[in-house]
């Protein structure tokens, strides 16, 4: 059994290049997931581009009992986007690493996530057959209903991967179902698409500004290293996105960013900014 109680979070590496794109999506060489482990028991995915415009990043995090995969991507068709097979091959590696005490039950998998857009939950049907797998539905109900929210949108709960607890907070806003993940092992936030490198879209100011108060609250109480998002839509110059529908962007930044990042959003909500540098706001109400 791992130990994943620490009085520190343990530390990974982003010391990544990612892929982004190439400028001609039919001869690109590179594969149509990128595959990064932070560490020994979290993986981070990301869509190739090439694939599809939204590249989104996806997370896999191993403990005792269970995975946790936290979101599906923005391809359902196998054949273009191997996501079951890719995962399948991280945890049987994961497995053979750690074995299972002989006797214990089979190594289950949750896919569950960070809210219930296309591009985040396009590749549940590949699981939908896999043995001793637990797929959240993307509905508001749904996720209420599986995580065990019963006063949303205040309150929190925990997600127990077997040793390796999982605090999740609401987080509508950007979509009436999005939750945020605080992993309790690594201190990553993984905040989907309410806060990332690129535009963020507001479809309720008011539910969105609120889910940003709560996280800046929350993370004057527990440590944070990294906050990472879902997408990564900025260049390097401040302020200055790539057009939607991109599929090659060389001249990304860095995915993660940070608790300032969040006081940032909230300041920007209040005072009506847009343009905050890291990132855009979008209001689309």
């Amino acid at each position: 059994m791992i130990d994943f109680r620490t009085s520190s979070p343990v530390a990974g590496t982003l010391d990544v290049p990612w892929h982004a794109g190439w400028p001609s999506p039919k001869h690109d060489p590179a594969p149509e997931i990128q595959v990064h482990a932070y560490g020994e028991h979290t993986v981070i995915l990301r869509q190739n581009k090439s694939v599809h415009f939204e590249a989104p990043f996806l997370f896999l995090l191993f403990g005792n009992d269970r995975a946790l995969l936290l979101d599906s991507g923005a391809t359902a068709d196998p054949a273009h986007f191997p996501l079951r097979a890719t995962v399948d091959v991280l945890i049987e590696g994961w497995l053979a690493r750690h074995p299972r005490t002989p006797g214990s039950e089979p190594y289950a998998l949750v896919v569950a996530h960070t809210h219930g857009h296309g591009d985040h939950i396009a590749g549940d049907l590949q699981f939908a057959d896999r043995p001793h797998t637990e797929i959240v539905g993307p509905s508001l109900a749904e996720v209420r209903e599986f995580f065990g929210f019963r006063d949303w949108p205040d309150g929190q709960v925990e997600l127990d991967l077997g040793g390796r607890v999982l605090d999740l907070l609401p987080g509508p806003g950007h979509q009436e179902a999005a939750v945020v993940f605080h992993d309790r092992y690594t201190g990553l936030l993984f905040t989907g698409d309410s806060l990332y490198p690129g535009r963020v879209y507001v479809e309720d100011t008011a539910a969105f500004a609120a889910t940003v108060d709560r996280l800046i609250a929350f993370c004057e109480t527990r440590p944070v290293t990294h906050v990472l998002g879902c997408h990564i839509e900025m260049t390097t110059v401040p302020d200055e996105d790539y057009p939607r529908g991109t599929t090659y962007q060389p001249d990304e930044p860095p995915l993660q960013l940070t608790p300032g990042h969040l006081r940032r959003l909230g300041k920007a909500l209040a005072e009506g900014e847009s343009r905050c540098g890291e990132f855009i706001v979008v209001r689309q109400e």
